[in-house]
């Protein structure tokens, strides 16, 4: 597993020392060095995908413990300063370490690696989640039916409402559930969102005819604003 860093830090030095560091650890991609929390904060924001942060705590404007409760839940923190009274600070945040100034390689690495650790261990247990979890429950007219993964061809938005069309079953089941809901239920690596309006899954995928995906008679269009997405894909298992 590679993980993508960022460092967070207002002294050039340490700027540097870290990315020295960063760039001789082989699962540790650096993504951007910035030497202020706001600066990052913008950077974060758009989209960049940071797994670890290396932040400083002492920092003029907003300081590091002030940022580390607004960036994303998803991004784990090991916090680097020269002042020890911030320890019990840093573990009030949640923060995987605490690396004192100044940091030598050693102690840098250990952090990075209980970091890996923890990506792996989530990794696992998402992977196992997925597993063992093969249907979705959806609720349609009064009832709560189950819905095997295996069985859906497509998911089609209807403003408030979605449309799930099984692969077995001429008749979609109709629930009350927008598109974005159902979609953080589905697995990634099996469905793929096409147009704003439509979901599909990957390995269901026959044909694609200029630009829509064709299912028995039924024509799903492919968005230009996925298009891309669904071309990586298909390049990915061409031949």
């Amino acid at each position: 597993m590679i993980l993508n860093c960022a460092i967070v830090d207002d002294e050039p030095l340490a700027l540097d020392l870290l990315q020295s560091y960063v760039e001789k650890t082989p699962f540790l991609n650096l993504k951007g060095k910035y030497n202020n929390a706001i600066q990052a904060m913008e950077a974060l924001s758009d989209g960049n995908s940071v797994q670890l942060l290396f932040l400083d705590i002492q920092m003029p404007g907003l300081n590091g413990l002030e940022f580390s409760k607004l960036v994303s839940n998803d991004i784990r923190i090991v916090f680097t300063t020269a002042f020890s009274q911030y320890a019990i600070d840093s573990y009030k945040v949640n923060a995987l370490d605490y690396l004192l100034k100044p940091i030598n390689y050693a102690d840098f690495l250990s952090a990075a690696q209980k970091a890996l650790n923890w990506f792996e261990l989530q990794e696992s247990s998402n992977n196992q989640h997925q597993e063992d979890e093969q249907f979705i429950y959806v609720k349609s007219d009064y009832k709560l039916i189950q819905v095997s993964l295996d069985n859906i061809l497509y998911i089609e938005g209807l403003k408030d409402y979605v449309k799930i069309h099984l692969e077995n079953d001429s008749k979609a089941i109709l629930s009350l559930i927008s598109m974005k809901a159902l979609e953080a239920k589905l697995p990634p690596e099996r469905f793929i969102r096409i147009h704003r309006s439509y979901i599909v899954q990957k390995c269901k995928i026959k044909v694609i005819d200029r630009g829509r995906i064709v299912f028995g008679k039924n024509y799903i269009p492919i968005s230009e604003s996925y298009k891309q997405e669904i071309q990586n894909y298909i390049n990915s298992l061409s031949v």
